[in-house]
């Protein structure tokens, strides 16, 4: 029973798993496992003690946002990374990329009718040349 530990050291209390230390009551008391931190009428935040002695609930969360937050940070990071080199590493092996493919393509469409154009207006041009008799 954790209570048998109140009013004694934090040590002595957090040797048990199941206790909970309040280091502004000097209390020890089984901890709520139905919540996943303990409520305010029970202990505060910054008092409360659970596993070791030297670390509070209200400093466990804050550590714990800061490690989580740049976790996901570093991973965005490596992922835009591994995205932009492997971009890069397309363009520098000369594999094209689908914005060079359709301009490629709409230059070949370009050319094609320009040509064609080319040998409608020398057919008329022609034509007229054979009319007039200049050929």
């Amino acid at each position: 029973d954790c209570h048998q530990y109140t009013n004694r050291s934090c040590e002595e209390c957090l040797k048990n798993v199941t206790c909970l230390w309040c280091a502004s009551s000097k209390r020890c008391m089984e901890y709520p496992v139905r919540r996943i931190l303990p409520p305010a009428d029970l202990c505060e935040l910054r008092s409360a003690r659970w596993g070791v002695c030297w670390v509070n609930f209200e400093a466990l969360i804050i550590a714990m946002s800061v490690v989580g937050g740049t976790l996901l940070i570093m991973l965005g990071v490596c992922c835009c990374c591994c995205c932009c080199k492997k971009k890069s590493k397309r363009q520098v092996l000369g594999g094209p990329d689908k914005d060079d493919e359709r301009a490629a393509r709409e230059r070949e469409k370009r050319r094609v009718r320009q040509e064609e154009r080319r040998a409608e207006m020398k057919s008329r041009h022609d034509e007229i040349r054979r009319k007039y008799g200049t050929v």
